[in-house]
């Protein structure tokens, strides 16, 4: 089972690796995102509740993304060949959660893949993003806000993930092909 965290700032490629990644090895995939955007289309409590923070470029509370992902990973069953965390761990609480929540099920996180793109490359797919999908976050204005708060509060998870031998560094700009090439190789070590 390998279980891994796609790691990186808004508009790094998670999305697009994860996808490539699910077609190659079969894994399952739980991109917060598209869970959170789920429950705020289908008008539950909890999607009016993290609308109000995603609206303001704000993360969602722990707790409410702990509940969330254990129901997720849950669904896949026992005997799974590994689940992709998209845009999740985005702080060290909640990293520590993950690797606890997973502990708990005999399972274990077997590589975090950081995805690097410089902000300018960042800022321009974001804002393609946004027009080609019509999704209210990719504005610019939101945009910086998402980047700050990646900075501020999330990057430090990359310092958590060296310290648990578990970090694995990806450049995220040029081709696609390469980059899930050098995705792969991470995949193929483990």
């Amino acid at each position: 089972m390998k279980n891994i965290v796609i790691f990186g700032a808004p508009g790094s490629g998670k999305g697009t690796q994860s996808e490539l990644m699910i077609k190659k090895y079969g894994f399952g995939h739980i991109s917060t995102g598209d869970v959170l955007r789920a429950e705020i289309k289908n008008g539950t409590a909890l999607g009016n509740t993290a609308k109000a923070f995603i609206d303001k470029g704000q993360l969602i509370p722990d707790d409410l993304m702990i509940d969330i992902l254990a129901r997720v990973y849950d669904s896949f069953g026992t005997d799974h060949k590994g689940v992709i965390f998209d845009g999740f761990p985005r702080t060290i609480p909640q990293a520590e959660a993950l690797k606890k929540m997973l502990a708990g099920r005999g399972h274990r996180i077997a590589a975090m893949i950081e995805l690097y793109a410089p902000e300018d490359i960042l800022m321009a797919r974001l804002i393609n993003r946004g027009k080609e999908q019509g999704r209210s976050d990719d504005n610019e204005e939101t945009i910086k806000k998402r980047l700050d708060v990646y900075h501020s509060q999330t990057s430090p998870l990359i310092d958590w993930y060296k310290a648990e031998n578990l970090h694995n560094y990806v450049k995220s700009y040029g081709e696609i092909g390469t980059i899930f090439d050098d995705v792969c190789k991470v995949v193929d070590s483990l």
